[in-house]
Order: C-alpha cells, then structure tokens, then sequence
C-alpha cells in the first residue's frame, strides 16, 4: 500500500500514468516449459506440493484446519502466471491508449481451499502424497480473494488458465523437469 501511495505522489509531481497491479498468488508455470518457479526453498502451497507429489519433500503441511471456511482450511485465488502476463500486456496497452492511473487486482475472483490445491496436485500427479495436520501460521486469514470486476471491465480481460487442476498440471511439470 505504501509504493501504491509513493507512486500515487510521484505520478502528480511528474504528471504521468501508471497502473499497479496486485498480485494475488501466482501460480503454475510456463505451458511450454521455459519457465517457473525457480525458488529453492519456497513455501507456495503448489510448488511444496508439487515437489511433495514427486519426493523431494517427506511430507506437506497444512497450517490450521479450523477456519472459517468451507473445509476449514484457508481459501486463496491462484492466478496463472500466464494469464498474469497478459494483464501485464493489457495494462501497458491501456497506458499506451492513454489511461488514467489504476491499481487492479489480478486474480480471479474465486478461492481454493488449501485441501482443494492438494486434491488437485495429487490427482494430476496421481500420487497420494502424505500431508498432516500443523498449528496455524499467525496472521493467516481465511480467506483472500481479488475483486476482479475492473482488471475485466477496464482491460477486457479474460483468464485462460483458470482451472486449479491445469495450474497444478503445469507446476508439476515445471518441477519434474527443474
């Protein structure tokens, strides 16, 4: 919120357009394989189960199984980094058109549940990887889920990739060949 606010006051001193856009947590990999998630030790729910899938890891963890939710685990909205780059081109298409500044969401508007992102990694992987309950993680909430009406409306934008099972599909096939 504070380089939102910086570029905000920067973009009034200097008279110029921009448009931030919020990531909400992305996922997957390139469809053809030249990219991906190269963290070594990362903590992103696919990637750990993708590696978990295919033994790199003992074992998954899921922090807290009592939340409000639908199976009590957290719900996060999982974009496709391919579809992220195509709001990355649509938002410099709008500032070429000459629009005003935005911030937009990129997402998807929908939420995963935690036990959702592993059923889908273990059924494209078909691996029946061991998981275990943990505490949770302090700060953790629910559930977080971009309101995607104005990266649509303003970018006519439409998400290609939005299915957990392909995201899982193309993160795992990142990893096998990582």
């Amino acid at each position: 919120m504070m380089t939102e606010i910086m570029l905000s006051d920067t973009a009034n001193v200097h008279n110029f357009n921009y448009v931030a856009l919020r990531y909400f947590n992305v996922a997957g990999a390139d469809p053809e394989g030249r990219s991906g998630q190269s963290t070594p030790q990362a903590t992103h729910l696919i990637k750990v189960a993708s590696q978990t899938a295919l033994g790199q890891r003992a074992d998954l963890s899921i922090f807290g199984s009592d939340y409000a939710t639908r199976d009590g685990t957290c719900i996060r909205d999982y974009i496709h980094v391919t579809d992220l780059v195509r709001a990355h081109s649509k938002a410099l298409a709008y500032l070429r058109k000459r629009g005003k500044s935005q911030v937009i969401n990129c997402g998807y508007g929908k939420g995963y549940s935690v036990l959702e992102v592993i059923a889908a990694v273990k059924k494209v992987s078909g691996v029946d990887f061991s998981v275990h309950m943990a505490d949770r993680r302090p700060g953790d909430p629910p559930e977080l889920v971009a309101g995607v009406d104005r990266i649509r409306q303003l970018f006519e934008w439409e998400p290609q990739y939005n299915d957990i099972d392909l995201i899982a599909s193309h993160a795992l096939s990142w990893e096998k060949s990582s």
